[in-house]
């Protein structure tokens, strides 16, 4: 196929994509903002961010998974005009997304009891805790959030929960500010002051996206026929059964990363506090390609709705080129700048030696975590979640993790070590993902 023959995919990706990495890119800034902030607090007080932040992130991305179940669904039945489904899909799914929210927030608040079992150094845990606990606060609006922009996308608007997601982002940095420092008369809250800015920010983001969402004339339609729409059994089981492999294919490849920075505590402070360095640097390339990705999902649910096939091979190619093309760039970059992005975060020359070194793994690791996001989303598109759950479970927990320790611990290459861990899982789930598209490319 000629090139000039993608450039119109490539436009048609990047218009749903760009809102959503815009709206990523304003998540990870915040997640950046509040580690360079703390980590001028202390090297103590961003070891304990990133102990916190990446125990939190299993549930919260669990919680994320589940919502994105109705992504592909709503653009199945949306694509084919089918307007009461649409509407009946979203009633459903908010209950199935709010019911699964309540136990998660209620398992991730009991675990808090054992974050001081899990071997980490106990000035670490003491200031982990009350930061944890208020990440888990933060959990039911943020996800109430969620569901609705997961709709949205499935009717291929990306837009309004950009502009909700970049408002929050701004007060939250701004809330950072002055909390964590003291700032305008507040007191100096330290890590604590991060959380609270993270959850007021949560809290205003349903707050100012639902009522806009009821009242615009795109979707009045389908709100009304959610708000008279019966609950049903067939729609629950369908929702929760997209939605549950989603987030736990997600749980088993941040678990990894979780357990990596477990296993860095392990280390020392130093290598815990280099692993989130670095680690919120991998995920804002990361993050931009889940926007192309989210776009990918788009696209292929509505042509698979359509019944073309060319044109659903032809969506998946072009996210490839874009983000083969970015995390190449992006690799390069990690390499060439791997000794100055670090000082962004800590003044710490022996965090900043981990860091640098740790990056170079990144580079290596961008082309694969790309790639395996456009296979997933294309994956997700055709509503083929349970096989990718399973494959992401060996990738990661079977080969990725074992290696991690061997290397890192075993072995005592430390954290360069636990990140080859995290290099081989992703190069193998890439490698069944793409494996696993195949079959639908050529047979479906």
């Amino acid at each position: 196929m000629k090139f000039s023959n993608y450039i119109p995919l490539y436009k048609s990706n990047l218009h749903l994509a760009f809102p959503v990495i815009l709206s990523q890119i304003g998540q990870v800034t915040v997640s950046l903002a509040d580690n360079m902030m703390v980590g001028h607090v202390g090297t103590v007080e961003l070891a304990a961010a990133a102990f916190s932040i990446n125990i939190f992130h299993i549930g919260m991305l669990m919680g994320i998974g589940i919502t994105m179940g109705i992504t592909p669904l709503v653009g199945n039945v949306y694509s084919q005009k089918k307007e009461q489904e649409v509407g009946e899909y979203l009633k459903n799914g908010l209950l199935v997304h709010m019911g699964t929210t309540v136990l998660i927030a209620l398992v991730m608040g009991l675990l808090s009891v054992y974050l001081d079992r899990m071997g980490q150094p106990e000035q670490v845990v003491t200031k982990a805790i009350p930061y944890y606990l208020l990440l888990v606060a933060s959990l039911l609006p943020m996800l109430l959030f969620m569901s609705f922009k997961q709709f949205l996308e499935g009717v291929g608007n990306t837009k309004i929960a950009m502009y909700i997601t970049l408002t929050a982002n701004l007060l939250n940095i701004a809330l950072n500010y002055v909390l964590i420092y003291g700032k305008f008369g507040a007191p100096a809250l330290g890590l604590n002051g991060a959380g609270i800015a993270t959850l007021i920010s949560r809290i205003l983001m349903p707050i100012l996206l639902i009522p806009f969402v009821l009242k615009n004339k795109q979707f009045k339609r389908e709100f009304r026929i959610a708000y008279h729409a019966r609950i049903k059994l067939k729609k629950l089981k369908e929702l929760f059964a997209v939605g549950l492999p989603i987030g736990l294919q997600i749980i088993v490849e941040v678990s990894t990363f979780s357990f990596g920075a477990i296993m860095m505590g392990w280390i020392s402070k130093e290598a815990l506090a280099a692993h989130q360095v670095a680690i919120g640097l991998a995920s804002f390339t990361y993050m931009i390609s889940l926007g192309v990705g989210a776009g990918t999902t788009i696209l292929v649910s509505h042509a698979r709705g359509a019944n073309d096939k060319l044109q659903l091979r032809r969506s998946i190619y072009s996210s490839f080129h874009l983000v083969v093309l970015f995390m190449g760039i992006m690799a390069i970059l990690f390499v060439l700048f791997r000794h100055q992005f670090p000082l962004l975060f800590t003044n710490d020359p022996a965090v900043i030696t981990i860091a640098a070194n740790l990056l170079i793994v990144a580079a290596l690791f961008q082309i694969f975590d790309g790639v395996q996001v456009i296979l997933l989303a294309s994956l997700r598109g055709m509503s083929d979640v349970k096989y990718p759950m399973f494959m992401a479970f060996i990738s990661y927990m079977i080969l990725g993790l074992p290696i991690s320790y061997l290397l890192g611990v075993i072995l005592k290459f430390g954290a360069v070590g636990v990140w080859g861990g995290f290099l081989s899982g992703l190069g193998f789930a890439a490698l069944l993902f793409s494996l696993r598209l195949k079959r639908h490319i050529r047979f479906d």
